[in-house]
């Protein structure tokens, strides 16, 4: 065997600002697949990781919930840690990135940064809040939008006309965390020189750390010139003070991927046998890989290996970037309750279920990933339970009853199998027999895992299996018994049980549960790598019990109507996702205001896109006695605006004119949905005419 590697791997750190869901466990899944790969083949692999625990976001939550930020993040840590661990992803160290460790290295950082002359001091001038005496990010402004005027805007875009603005531009801007007036004040900023790296991220981002498709992304942002990066934020900030510089805080941008060093230093006070300076020094001989999104992509491959550089650590060997979760085709919705929580998905099925998809559908690129919930549950019935645990449940039973559960020597099993073979017409080889199978295994499947292409790895373990199951299928283990033929029957079932044997390691990275129940059946050891280039012969079995059990679509069924539970009840408090969100109901109105609505039934006789606006459609009306002319925000949830063409639907025909940049809106469609792809035109019932008042 070559000598043992070291690995240290990370995954993205989730926000400590609220809980994880399936899109988030793909990230995590794939990580622990490949790790638990490493560590079968003896190298020496790391897997640390924390909870991202600081921001704005974080402490503004806190304050509604009447905590304090630590109190908020510890409980958020604690339920991330028991989710991770029931779905069987298996950390060495679950950190915070507000632990001593990060504090220290993040200063650290900074200090050798600055003084290599890598950060640049200079005012900003921003939106602060008298009242919260803070100042603003763009997502807590709220004002009227300077392009077409619609109120309530953030103050970063317009989500009626779609326009991009900076938050100085905004009418009548409100805090959106108090409702006071902002007032535009002067601060001095810290910057981290990027453009300084532009030669060594150029020549790092194109030497094979990167996937082809995220190195040409890259490509595009080093072609239009690097920028400094602001990474100090004021007082009051949930984070780490600046060093020499009182009341300025690291941006959590900037102390977050620190925090895989906090994690590993952590862990290295516990582990005696890793060295910290081994893994993190500019010289080290170990690898280090970190698994995240696309959407972070800039943070990882700019920012950190720069930061990196400046600070004379050593950089990434590689980045594996995935794109991506969606649900039946679509992005997760809380609406159709296919936005699922990680522990309402473990309160239903079997996390192994799931582990299996994702590995299946996994392969090198950064294409999203569909959890197509029919597909879902025909392959793990299918392979897992069909193909897998199929074998050795046809074959143990004759086993223990034929021969004590003894797997007889290897000499009996070829003896007899050339009898079956003779006698049955059974045409097939003995895999096992032959050198090249295992080169085979080695090179389609052990070279798989190890290039992160898991679904190549899961196509070739079941092409593996399908060969077993043929091999029972022809031999009829169950006909040789019958027939009086048992040692027969007893070598067919050896080589059955043999050929789990064989599938169980194969598949033990993704299904480590599965794996461990079937040791357990097998009497072995924890089954290595290594252990796919041997058999097992001479050798007592334990009592078969059943390993899986198949997915019953009810259960699909009852996780999605959970989900759609867990909306209902989070629509009556804070989402926790740092921004403030409108209460469930508005301001009440007397009824008198109400009946002044003019609602029409209207029929869209035209429906186009509207050039140079990113959300809005031109709908055209006939409303009975004459014809409207309506901009609505609904291009997202409508690619195809011509399918609208002939519908009815609800129209406000009293709402006052709106002059927008496209022309005049007169009124307005009735649409419900929380945004996004899901917005949904309310549509009165069949017999409805255009004209018609509702009343």
């Amino acid at each position: 065997m070559s000598e043992s590697r070291q690995i240290l791997v990370t995954s993205a750190l989730p926000y400590a600002n609220g809980s994880i869901h399936l899109g988030h466990m793909l990230e995590y899944i794939q990580t622990d697949i490949w790790v638990r790969f490493q560590k079968m083949r003896g190298n020496q692999a790391v897997y640390v990781c924390a909870d991202d625990a600081h921001g704005s976001a974080i402490m503004l939550r806190a304050e509604r919930e009447g905590i304090t930020s630590e109190q908020l993040i510890d409980g958020v840590r604690a339920e991330h840690m028991a989710d991770f661990a029931d779905f069987l992803v298996d950390f060495d160290n679950y950190h915070s990135t507000h632990a001593e460790e990060n504090r220290e290295l993040s200063s650290s950082i900074y200090l050798k940064l600055r003084d290599a002359g890598h950060i640049a001091t200079r005012p900003v001038t921003q939106y602060f809040d008298p009242e919260k005496q803070m100042f603003l990010a763009d997502r807590f402004i709220k004002g009227t939008c300077p392009k077409c005027g619609t109120a309530d805007q953030y103050g970063d875009n317009c989500e009626a006309c779609g326009a991009t603005y900076s938050p100085t531009e905004l009418k009548d801007p409100k805090s959106a965390i108090s409702g006071a007036t902002p007032v535009l004040k002067e601060s001095l900023h810290y910057f981290f020189k990027l453009p300084d790296f532009d030669a060594m991220l150029k020549q790092w981002t194109r030497g094979g750390a990167l996937q082809e498709s995220v190195a040409n992304k890259i490509a595009e942002w080093l072609d239009a010139g690097l920028q400094e990066w602001d990474i100090s934020r004021d007082a009051p900030y949930f984070g780490f003070e600046i060093p020499d510089a009182p009341g300025k805080y690291f941006y959590v941008w900037l102390d977050a991927p620190i925090g895989y060093m906090a994690s590993f230093k952590n862990l290295c006070a516990r582990r005696p046998e890793l060295d910290f300076e081994a893994f993190w020094n500019k010289d080290s001989k170990a690898e280090l890989y970190h698994f995240i999104g696309k959407d972070i992509v800039n943070f990882h491959a700019l920012f950190w290996p720069a930061m990196l550089e400046g600070a004379g650590y050593r950089k990434p060997t590689a980045l594996n970037v995935h794109g991506y979760l969606t649900v039946n085709g679509q992005k997760m919705s809380k609406s159709r309750g296919t936005f699922v929580k990680a522990r309402t998905y473990l309160d239903h099925l079997n996390p192994e279920y799931l582990r299996y998809y994702y590995a299946a559908k996994l392969g090198r690129g950064v294409d999203d990933l569909d959890l197509n919930l029919e597909d879902f549950v025909q392959k793990v019935n299918s392979d897992l339970v069909g193909k897998v645990v199929n074998i050795a449940s046809r074959c143990a039973g004759f086993i223990h009853k034929l021969n004590n559960g003894v797997l007889p020597s290897r000499e009996f099993t070829l003896s007899q199998l050339e009898k079956v073979r003779e006698a049955h017409g059974w045409s097939g080889s003995t895999f096992f027999e032959d050198d090249g199978f295992y080169r085979t295994i080695e090179i389609e499947i052990g070279r798989a895992y190890e290039a992160r292409d898991f679904a190549r790895a899961m196509r070739e373990t079941m092409r593996w299996a399908d060969v077993a199951n043929n091999f029972i299928a022809v031999t009829e283990p169950w006909k040789l018994a019958k027939e009086g033929k048992n040692d027969e029957a007893i070598a067919v079932c050896a080589e059955g049980i043999n050929w789990f044997r064989l599938l169980v390691i194969l598949l033990k990275p993704v299904l480590p549960k599965l794996a461990e129940a079937a040791e357990a059946f097998l009497n072995v050891a924890p089954l290595t790598w290594a252990d796919h280039e041997q058999l097992l012969a001479n050798h007592q079995l334990n009592p078969f019990n059943p390993l899986m059990t198949r997915i019953e679509p009810a259960k699909i069924d009852a996780m999605i109507e959970a989900s759609k539970e867990d909306l209902a009840a989070s629509a009556a408090k804070p989402t926790g996702n740092g921004e403030l969100t409108k209460d469930p109901l508005a301001a009440e109105i007397n009824f008198d205001a109400f009946a002044a609505v003019d609602l029409r039934i209207a029929l869209i006789e035209k429906c186009e896109f509207v050039e140079g606006a990113d959300k809005l459609l031109r709908l055209s009306l006939d409303i009975g006695d004459e014809k409207r002319n309506v901009f609505s925000g609904i291009k997202s949830a409508y690619p195809d605006p011509s399918k609208l063409e002939g519908r009815l639907t609800l129209y406000v025909a009293n709402l006052a004119p709106r002059k927008m940049k496209f022309g005049v809106s007169e009124g307005m469609v009735l649409a419900a949905g929380p945004g996004g792809e899901e917005i949904y035109l309310l549509s009165p019932d069949s017999g409805a005419k255009p004209g018609q008042r509702v009343k």
